[in-house]
This record gives structure tokens, sequence and C-alpha cells, in this order.
């Protein structure tokens, strides 16, 4: 016999007496919002409502998203958070639950690649522990610190932008896709232990997105990387935003532990 799950926590009627895809009076905090993806995702969502605090370690780049939003009347705050330092994203979460509410949605887009272009024997250990910090344990800081009131409101959306170098490993690039990998296992876990109580997780894995952090690297790097795309360029920062859009919202109810490609038909699995 199926089992019914308890699902008061569950209103459908509500998501179709409206566009769920909205997120007006939804507090959002979007970790990394200072450039790249970040920033075009602080937009995309402030601009269906959301009432986003940009939350960045560059709190200049910070202030800057914020202030483009806040010229078109949108209510975004802005705040610095270092992943790497509890302390920080502590104090972070809470100013943007002070200013805009409770969060409803968490997006982390906090990431560096480390050193690439170069084999495993040649990388060192302290370059590969910081892109640990950041990607991987700085994820999991986040999700602790937002999980337990998400869990207690019944409601909550948490996403974390992976990468495709975590499903297919980049070569030269082993600290980022080993942290990036850890991140997708990570989600999977997660999404399984809270998918009963309102709370989704998941992971958004983009291919080759031309940000800074890509314009950074060597050429021959991102030749390599976007040589293995089906669609033959690289993917913009707008094109994950669509994405992460509806993972943030009331519509992601029926979807938790998932990574979600963004690959220009790079990744079919």
């Amino acid at each position: 016999m199926t089992q019914v799950l308890d699902r008061q926590w569950f209103n459908p009627g509500a998501l179709g007496s409206r566009d769920a895809t909205t997120l007006v009076d939804h507090s959002v905090a979007v970790v990394g919002a200072g450039s790249g993806i970040g920033r075009a995702v602080a937009a995309r969502l402030s601009r269906a409502g959301g009432l986003v605090t940009c939350l960045d370690v560059d709190p200049d780049g910070c202030e800057q998203t914020a202030a483009e939003l806040r010229s078109e009347g949108l209510e975004v705050a802005a705040c610095h958070l270092d992943v790497t330092d509890e302390t920080t994203i502590d104090d972070g979460l809470a100013f943007a639950e002070t200013v805009q509410g409770p969060l409803h949605a968490l997006v982390n887009c906090a990431g560096i690649t480390g050193l690439t272009d170069r084999r495993s024997e040649d990388v060192d250990v302290e370059d590969f522990d910081r892109a640990y910090r950041i990607n991987l344990r700085g994820a999991f800081l986040l999700s602790r610190a937002v999980l337990p009131g998400m869990r207690e409101r019944a409601y909550g959306r948490v996403l974390h932008i992976a990468s495709i170098a975590g499903k297919d490993g980049n070569a030269g690039m082993v600290a980022y896709s080993a942290t990036k990998a850890g991140l997708i296992g990570m989600v999977k876990a997660q999404g399984k232990e809270y998918a009963t109580t309102g709370v989704t997780i998941n992971a958004v894995a983009p291919a080759v997105i031309r940000t800074g952090l890509v314009d950074a690297l060597p050429e021959s790097q991102v030749s390599y990387m976007t040589d293995k795309i089906p669609m033959r360029r690289t993917g913009e920062p707008v094109e994950i935003a669509a994405v992460v859009h509806f993972l943030a919202s009331p519509d992601c109810s029926f979807v938790t532990a998932q990574c979600y490609d963004v690959s220009g038909g790079r990744a079919t699995y």
C-alpha cells in the first residue's frame, strides 16, 4: 500500500492561484552576488519581486550590484560575507533576515577555480585546500546555517551553483572538479534528508559561462572546455539565472536532491 505523507506544508491551491514563479514577499539571500552568475541571479530574482540580500566577500562589488538594482526601484540590501568564515556567515545571514525577513531561499554562487592547466602532481596542497574551503566547506556551512529555520517554517529553497566539472571532471582542474563533485554529492544527501519538510535542496551545473572567473583562465583551458559543448559556445550568466529562478521559487515543489545541467548539451545524464 502506498504511504501517504503528511502534506500540511504543501498547498497546491495557493500555487495554482497565481504565477508561482513570482517571488513577491520572498526573502532571498544570494551569496556571491558581487559579480558573474551571482550578480545575474540577484538581478533576476529581485526583478521577480524577491526581497534580495546581496552577500559577497567583495563588499564593493556587492554594493554595486545592489545599487544598480535599487536604481530600478527594487528593494535590495547588501552585506559582506566570507564563506570561509563562520562568523561572517552568521552575521551576513542574520543581517539578511533582519532587513528582508526570514529566508525563503538561499542561492550560493560563491566559488573559485583554483590554479588550472596543471597536472595533479603539480598542484599545491594549499591551493587545493583553498578550493575546498570555498567550494565545498563554505557551501556546507551555508546550508547548515539556513536549514534549521527553513525546516521549522516548513518552507525553503536552497540552491548551490556546482559545475559540469563536478560530473565529468576537467583535466588540469583537479581541485575544482573534486570540490564541485563533492558539492553535488552534498546536495543529493541533503535533499533526501529534508525531503518531507517543505525544503528543497538542489544544484545547478553550468558548463563554461562567460564570467570574470572564466576570463581569468588560460585560453587553452577555455578552449578545452568549450570544445566539449555541442552548442559550440559559452553560456551567459543570465541563462543560469533563468534556471535558478525556477529552483528558488514555489514552483520547485517536487524537485529536490537534483543537479540541473546548464551545459549546452555537454552532459546528458
